[in-house]
């Protein structure tokens, strides 16, 4: 009998210096849907350098779309958010700055425009090894349709290096603040290469990203995603 065992299977080695840092969410009854120029405002009066630090980003609070037969609100300021227990706030920083975040936050109580939480104990949140990368919101302009919206991103990207293959954007919604509304969309990228999706993840894309735009999450694929949006 001839038997070999099989070559160990390899997980590629993400960089950990930048990672996702996870805070509880606790004594928080409800949040404004729309609720991201004022958890950036919040979180920078605590801790400042958040604004100037490269590589930070602040990712927006969801909560799932249906929990004990509650539906998701439309995206709009007078609706609210039921967190969970569950429910997490993060914030993507260098890893470097870590120890300094968790002392300024941890058993920090926040106000968001009527509504109040207090942040628990933080856990550290690795990168993604995920080829699929999904950003909620991306920075788009007003006088430019989907395609127009894919073409600026792709010619961004590539320079940086960074080559798309496939990508699928939603349609537009707009984030809420004292200047104007900040025109979005959501955008999904599939088949990058590992470099360059962790350079996505480390790096992100565009601005206001201290107000959740810009910030790539891992997504399991786009084939189901585009078979429903044709």
């Amino acid at each position: 009998m001839f038997w070999q065992e099989s070559d160990p299977e390899t997980h590629p080695k993400v960089p950990n210096d930048v990672v996702d840092v996870m805070f509880a969410l606790q004594h928080c009854k409800s949040l404004p849907v729309d609720h991201a120029h004022a958890l950036a405002n919040a979180l920078i009066d605590a801790v400042p350098w958040l604004a100037e630090e490269p590589r930070t980003a602040i990712h927006t609070i969801h909560v799932a779309g249906s929990q004990n037969g509650w539906e998701r609100p439309a995206h709009d300021s007078e609706q609210q958010l039921l967190p969970s227990r569950r429910t997490k706030l993060g914030i993507r920083i260098p890893r470097a700055r870590l120890d300094e975040l968790k002392t300024a936050l941890e058993g920090r109580t926040l106000e968001i425009r009527g509504s109040s939480f207090t942040l628990g104990p933080a856990k550290e949140r690795p990168l993604s090894a995920e080829k699929t990368l999904f950003a909620r919101y991306v920075v788009a302009h007003i006088d430019e349709d989907e395609d127009q919206f894919l073409r600026r991103v792709a010619g961004e990207l590539a320079q940086r290096g960074i080559k798309i293959r496939k990508a699928l954007c939603g349609k537009a919604l707009s984030l809420s603040t004292p200047a104007g509304p900040v025109l979005t969309r959501s955008l999904m990228l599939a088949e990058l290469s590992l470099d360059d999706a962790i350079a996505l993840q480390q790096q992100g894309i565009g601005d206001h990203q201290t107000m959740g735009c810009g910030i790539f999450l891992p997504h399991k694929g786009i084939e189901a995603v585009a078979q429903a949006a044709s």
